[in-house]
Order: structure tokens, then C-alpha cells, then sequence
């Protein structure tokens, strides 16, 4: 996944911002899209959430309807690989968080009610070195667009003073998404949204559901739903069982 640009690599947090001074200000700061394009904007957003929060990597997921969802951008490897195992097993705190529109804040994934919650996601988490994951629906009026994913090595909850940004933090990148869309469409009306290079990412699985659903007649849930266990099945991701689909390399029979 792209890193971002050199130059945002020094952007840290002041004592100002921490201590709730400024606050409105620093926010308006960190997240503001002028002047970047939809390659350079996700790096800016997911490293400004990673300097701000006491956490160790981030990552932001787009819905443009369904529950497959791409990954827009991740902070590193660990926060990609936690995006597409929740693509695969159609479960976990990012999923949850979408579908309910509603902050899902798991504080530890090795035991107790979360790992109950998503048992073999947790395991999968376990197994990434993952201990915590915060994820943040972004959107509203009850719809999300997309979700905001926070990870710690660590286990334990969010402090008091990062759970009083983290939420204006979800704020603030659902408007930059937003304002990045809108600046988009205006200056540049048949170039791609934001979504839909998002979608571009997984699109392999889009194509894939719809070949299963002709070889089986079925709807389109019921076809990701096989996809989804063909790839649990055979330790693989949706992603690398959509390509063996499209590739002919496997074949779905009722």
C-alpha cells in the first residue's frame, strides 16, 4: 500500500492538542484535504490518527453498498492484513461497526467478551500480534460509508483522552472524505470518486460473486457467502479465492 508523502513523516501531535487547547483548530489541521487528491489524502488521514491517538496503526475501509468493502488506505501491513481477514470472514469489529453505523470498541481480543464476540477473527487478530482494535464508523444519519480502524499490540481500552478525540476524529474524516468527493466531482466530473478507486481494490471479488452466482443461481449474498467459506476453507483470502474463480481454477456446483 502507498506510505504517503516524505513530508508528513515529522506532522506530530502538540502538547496543545492533547491537552484539548485548540482542539477544533488542530483537528480542522490534521484532517483537511485541500489540496490533495484522492492518492495523497488517505496517507495524510490514516498518519494523522496513528500520530494523534495512542495506537499502533490505522486503517480506513469504504462501503459502497454490501458488506465487502475495500480497503482505502492502511498505516502498514498489519493494518491491511486485519482489513482483508474481516473481508474474509464477513465478521469482525469493522463489520460490526458498519452494519450497526455504530462505534465498536474492542479492548482486548485475547480473552473475555470481545474474543467471544468474533472468536475466529480474534484468533486471526491474536496471530497478527494484534490486542485491541477501535473501529469508527464514518459517516451519518445512521449511514456509514466507511469505517475508520484503529489497532494496538497492547490490550486494554482507549483512555479517556483519546476516546474525547477519537470520535470528532471519525468526524473530521468523514467531512474531509466528503470535501475530497465533492472537489472531485466539481473540478474533474468524469474522473473517479474517491469510492469508487476504492472499490477498484476489490473488484476481483465483485466479478468472482457474480461468476458464482450464474454457475449457481443464487443471490448475491449467498454467492459472497461461498466465496467467503471456499476461502476460510482453504487458508486463503476472498481476494486470492475471487482470483482463483475468475482465473477458472475453481468452479462452483450446487
Amino acid at each position: 500500500m502507498d506510505q504517503g508523502r516524505p513530508e508528513d513523516e515529522g506532522r506530530q501531535p502538540d502538547a496543545g492538542a492533547r491537552s484539548g487547547t485548540g482542539r477544533a483548530k488542530r483537528l480542522a489541521d490534521l484532517f483537511s484535504v485541500e489540496g490533495l487528491s484522492a492518492a495523497e489524502a488517505p496517507a495524510v488521514l490514516c498518519r494523522a490518527c496513528v500520530d494523534l491517538l495512542d495506537v499502533t496503526g490505522a486503517s480506513i475501509s469504504l462501503y459502497g453498498g454490501g458488506d465487502t468493502g475495500a480497503l482505502w488506505w492502511s498505516s502498514d501491513p498489519v493494518a491491511e492484513q486485519l482489513a482483508e481477514a474481516q473481508y474474509t470472514l464477513g465478521d469482525g469489529p469493522c463489520q460490526t461497526a458498519s452494519r450497526a453505523a455504530a462505534p465498536v470498541l474492542a479492548a482486548d481480543l485475547t480473552e473475555g467478551p470481545d474474543a467471544r464476540r468474533w472468536p475466529v477473527f480474534a484468533q486471526q487478530a491474536v496471530e497478527l500480534g494484534v490486542r485491541a482494535v477501535f473501529s469508527l464508523p464514518l459517516g451519518a444519519g445512521g449511514l456509514a460509508i466507511g469505517t475508520l480502524d484503529l489497532y494496538r499490540d497492547t490490550p486494554g481500552p482507549l483512555s479517556e483522552q483519546d476516546q474525547s478525540f477519537a470520535f470528532p476524529v471519525s468526524e473530521a474524516i468523514t467531512s474531509a472524505l466528503l470535501s475530497l468527493h465533492d472537489t472531485q466531482g466539481k473540478d474533474a466530473p468524469f474522473a473517479p470518486t474517491w469510492l469508487d478507486g476504492a472499490e477498484n481494490d476489490h473488484e476481483e471479488v465483485h466479478q468472482a460473486t457474480g461468476m458464482i452466482m450464474v454457475h449457481l443461481g443464487v443471490d448475491p449474498e449467498h454467492a459472497l457467502a461461498r466465496l467467503r467459506a471456499h476461502a476460510f476453507a482453504h487458508a486463503q483470502s476472498v481476494t486470492e479465492a475471487a482470483r482463483d474463480v475468475i482465473a477458472g481454477r475453481i468452479r462452483f456446483h450446487e
